[in-house]
């Protein structure tokens, strides 16, 4: 199977330069994620996804929602070196794989707040290089000097706290190195800084490298993707979607935003949601009461909306692409068409003396004219030409 870069997207900044991450494996290399990346990276339909960096509080944050519908979708969802880290330990159990040191504290509760992770760096136009010192870096720093017997656990302690007391945003090695100088005695100092000069390991840098490699192998074992567990977001999970998603039309991505407000100004505009309510309204209705389409009733709803757009079975990928579709989520949408459908045929049995077919069909009729026009053409029928007066 022949690999498109597109097989692998990875989510990167301050962690790791872009140009290392494709010396790994081909692969998407996209910006650290905010809110709605990773609902608009799955219309590049990744076989892996590696969340490395994302934004903290200039922007909203990516959500646990996008990752869970990543893995929904089949896509395998890797999390490593910083925000990415954070949230593997959070999704771990919902199928998230974790990668790394800092994966390893976050699950384990050695750190718990996205501070640890935080820093000051550049923008996009300079490669998003690192201007200060996340704490877990001084945490793997003190680790090490222990294990190098240039710090004892006071001191490796005391380092960490004097790091912790520095804005992230001022927190430099210079500017830590000022903080702990009264906690360390004179040969501490000096064995420290004799240490340091030799240069220390960037555990941010390892993680991302690791998570990438992970995801890399597991691509590269050519998987077919697997669906996940099929879960029911909320509303508001669910309208944030429509607005933050992307609508790929052949190369092109179009935001569903953008397509959500010309949908909202069409002249049917409100006939089009109030048949859509009703539809999620009545298959809504009849999953309370226990019915179920059955996979012979969904797929003949399917074959039947084929049908009725006219698409050539070439063409359909790319259609419901254009449509803000996968196949999943039409499989969705003829399920509660097979449910709508399953409530009214048996209307009559769901509610207590409940409405006929007939009954319906004629309410109907008289609200929409049909009616009036039906008995007056039985009317004029009926007189026939001898009549008259």
């Amino acid at each position: 199977m022949k690999r498109r870069s597109d097989d692998l997207v990875v989510f990167l900044g301050p962690s790791l330069p872009e140009a290392e991450a494709r010396r790994i494996a081909p692969c998407t290399v996209l910006p650290p994620a905010r809110q709605g990346d990773v609902w608009r990276a799955l219309s590049l339909k990744p076989r892996a996804l590696v969340l490395v960096d994302g934004v903290f509080e200039a922007q909203p944050s990516v959500w646990h929602h996008e990752l869970l519908a990543a893995m929904e979708a089949g896509v395998a969802v890797f999390g490593g070196g910083s925000m990415g880290a954070l949230r593997a330990s959070e999704l771990a159990g919902q199928g998230m794989v974790g990668v790394g040191r800092i994966f390893g504290w976050y699950r384990d509760g050695v750190v718990v707040d996205d501070s640890e992770v935080a820093l000051l760096h550049a923008d996009a136009e300079h490669g998003w290089r690192p201007l200060t010192v996340p704490l877990v870096n001084v945490r793997h720093a003190a680790e090490q000097a222990r294990k190098a017997r240039v710090l004892g656990r006071p001191g490796a302690q005391a380092l960490v706290d004097a790091a912790a007391a520095v804005f992230y945003q001022e927190r430099t090695w210079a500017r830590v190195r000022e903080a702990v100088e009264p906690a360390w005695t004179r040969p501490v100092r000096d064995a420290w800084d004799a240490w340091f000069a030799n240069g220390v390991e960037d555990l941010k840098r390892l993680d991302a490298l690791e998570c990438i490699r992970s995801a890399a192998d597991f691509v590269s074992q050519s998987e077919p993707p697997r669906p996940g567990v099929r879960r029911n977001p909320s509303s508001l999970v669910r309208r944030r979607r429509l607005v933050e998603d992307v609508t790929r039309v052949g190369p092109r991505p179009v935001d569903s935003g953008r397509v959500m407000e010309l949908l909202r100004g069409a002249p049917d505009a409100a006939a089009w949601a109030e048949a859509g309510l009703r539809r999620a309204l009545l298959a809504g209705w009849a999953r309370s009461l226990g019915l179920a389409a059955t996979e012979e009733e969904i797929a003949a709803e399917e074959a039947a909306w084929w049908k009725e757009r006219g698409i050539r079975v070439s063409r359909r990928e790319a259609f419901l692409a254009a449509s803000g579709l996968d196949g999943p989520g039409l499989r969705q949408l003829c399920e509660a068409r097979a449910l709508e459908r399953l409530a009214l045929l048996n209307a009559s049995r769901l509610l207590p003396d409940g409405p006929s077919w007939d009954e319906a069909l004629a309410s109907e009729a008289r609200l929409g004219g049909q009616w009036e026009q039906a008995a007056r053409a039985l009317a004029e029928a009926d007189e026939g030409p001898d009549d008259g007066g």
